[in-house]
């Protein structure tokens, strides 16, 4: 079965009860039992709810996985497979990582004996020269927010194969249609769902993907133990969101390719990152693992002005300033003081999040009229 019928179809069926074709929204805590222990695989909503299994496994096999599970946040799902690990394990993670995953790393786990260790990882070399014999954990995100870096899943896999380590890739950027990690060695998938999986704005969650049997049985157990689960309503809005990922993400990555050209074209602009240029660090993995390079756009004002970038993002009028990304509508974002404000200004630094670097969430409006703001906007 192909992407779109997935996306349409995998996990749903119609209502016994009624034939409706849309999954129905099991508003409910708790389930009848005709006795102990007997009943129709559902007892309590935070273990299972059928609207939020129904999603579970659409969620899987959009992502070519075999289990699924929903969390109340992009960040609740990370907590989880941060819980698969012990006091004393160490963890490998970009040097270009979303400022809410660092925080939780750093100011969450590490002071219960997790150390995380944060490096370049466009050159595998940077990862394998940190493996040890604790390292039991490789995560991954590509493209990286907000750089856009490109990591190699592959190379990723095989140091973490034989590290006896697990590897794990938040694919928020690329969503299941433009790049499927387990397909490519990952043992886990993690999505903030609140981006282009729901991709109307409307919701907040997470979701974890994995193929192996004894990894799903600890994050189905983590799941039901601390409680962080997705609520039946924003289950069907993002079951319904799905349905249209495939044609959603087209038009992103049209619109994106279109406005990356026009920016790197423009006088006011330093440098422009998006994966679908061939001089972009890493395009020929980008080429080799995705099938698009999406609609997220980084880039950086001439003279490194951090004023310059602050009026810029006051003078949109269809982009929106506001944090988040991945819905139907465009949004502008100014990283060093939005979503990475969390990390130390010397760290993102070094890593490019500078004071005049502009994040872009391109939606699905008209191209040329994005264009036209962007004009106005930097004028």
């Amino acid at each position: 079965m192909k992407f779109a019928t997935k996306a349409i179809h995998a996990g749903v069926h119609p209502d016994e009860s009624t034939g409706a074709i849309m999954t129905p929204i099991y508003q409910t805590s708790t389930y009848v039992q005709d006795g102990v222990g007997n009943h129709k695989g559902y007892e309590y909503s935070r273990t299972l709810n059928p609207t939020r299994h129904a999603l579970e496994k659409n969620i899987a096999a959009i992502e070519n996985g075999n289990f699924g599970a929903c969390f109340g946040s992009g960040l609740a799902a990370i907590d989880c497979v941060i819980k698969m690990l012990n006091p004393g394990d160490e963890v490998i993670s970009t040097n270009d990582l979303y400022g809410g995953s660092y925080r939780l790393f750093k100011t969450i786990f590490e002071k219960y004996g997790i150390k995380f260790h944060f490096v370049d990882m466009q050159h595998p070399a940077s990862v394998e020269s940190h493996v040890n014999a604790h390292t039991k954990l490789i995560w991954v995100e590509t493209p990286t927010n907000p750089m856009m870096n490109i990591i190699d899943i592959e190379a990723m896999a095989s140091i973490a194969k034989k590290a006896g380590a697990l590897l794990c890739v938040d694919n928020t950027f690329a969503t299941p249609y433009l790049q499927n990690p387990l397909d490519l060695g990952a043992d886990i998938v993690m999505h903030s769902v609140t981006k282009y999986l729901g991709g109307h704005s409307d919701v907040v969650m997470g979701a974890l993907v994995c193929n192996d049997e004894e990894i799903a049985k600890e994050m189905y157990r983590i799941q039901n133990s601390t409680g962080a689960v997705t609520a039946p309503m924003d289950s069907f809005l993002v079951l319904r969101g799905i349905k249209t990922l495939h044609l959603r993400v087209q038009r992103h990555c049209e619109n994106g390719e279109k406005l990356a050209n026009f920016l790197v074209n423009h006088p006011k602009i330093e440098k422009v990152y998006w994966p679908g240029f061939t001089t972009h660090p890493n395009h020929d993995v980008a080429r080799k693992q995705m099938r698009g390079y999406g609609g997220m756009i980084s880039f950086t004002m001439k003279g490194n002005r951090l004023e310059d970038a602050l009026e810029v993002v006051k003078k949109v009028e269809i982009f929106a300033l506001a944090e988040s990304l991945g819905g139907v509508e465009s949004l502008i974002g100014h990283p060093a003081t939005m979503t990475h404000a969390s990390i130390p200004k010397e760290v993102r630094e070094k890593t490019g999040v500078v004071d005049s670097l502009i994040r872009l969430s391109v939606g699905i409006e008209d191209a040329d009229d994005l264009i036209a703001d962007l004009t106005q906007a930097l004028g």
